[in-house]
């Protein structure tokens, strides 16, 4: 976590930098004239203020609370399981436990996924909706088959997903795709 928190600083100090604003200061102008919704804020960064993509991005995570460097884990995960996806939290858990088992595995809570990351991210895990949580996965090249179905339009940061409606569907199976996405990353 240490090599993205490095990261994450470097990029802060090279937006102040390259635009003559701090972080502060972007934030600051987001908030008072800037769209309410992230991509609608990230679309305004860029063309309004001429921002490259990353540093839209940063501004607008920053704007709304929305990265993991923003908010405690714990209540970004409490605010995940919050409601009716409660009952999607022990299927969660059993994933986190695969997870969690995997040397160098590291959990990136946002405002409404987990991402999993080694040296880059492998996987994610979103509740969303009541009865279903869904498991991304970074594995290229494989052919989706039955459960494990190409993500598509769902999340552009993973090339699977599997659709999970209780504890027991995360099985042998489920397991050996998060194995087979760790050991690429």
């Amino acid at each position: 976590m240490a090599d993205m928190d490095a990261a994450a600083a470097k990029m802060i100090a090279n937006l102040e930098a390259n635009t003559g604003r701090s972080l502060a200061d972007w934030v600051a102008a987001s908030k008072s004239g800037g769209p309410a919704k992230h991509k609608a804020l990230v679309d305004w960064l860029k063309a309004e203020h001429g921002l490259g993509h990353g540093y839209a991005n940063l501004v607008a995570h920053k704007t709304f609370a929305s990265d993991a460097g923003s908010s405690d884990d714990a209540d970004l995960m409490e605010a995940m399981f919050a409601g009716p996806k409660a009952a999607m939290r022990p299927v969660y858990d059993k994933v986190a436990g695969i997870v969690s088992s995997l040397e160098g595995a590291e959990f990136a809570p946002k405002k409404g996924y987990v991402s999993f990351r080694r040296n880059k991210q492998f996987g994610l895990g979103q509740p969303s909706t009541k009865d279903r949580f869904d498991l991304g996965l970074t594995l290229k090249g494989v052919e989706p088959t039955g459960r494990l179905e190409a993500a598509g339009s769902w999340n552009a940061m993973v090339t699977h997903r599997v659709r999970i409606g209780s504890v027991d569907e995360v099985d042998a199976e489920v397991e050996g795709w998060i194995r087979q996405a760790w050991e690429r990353a």
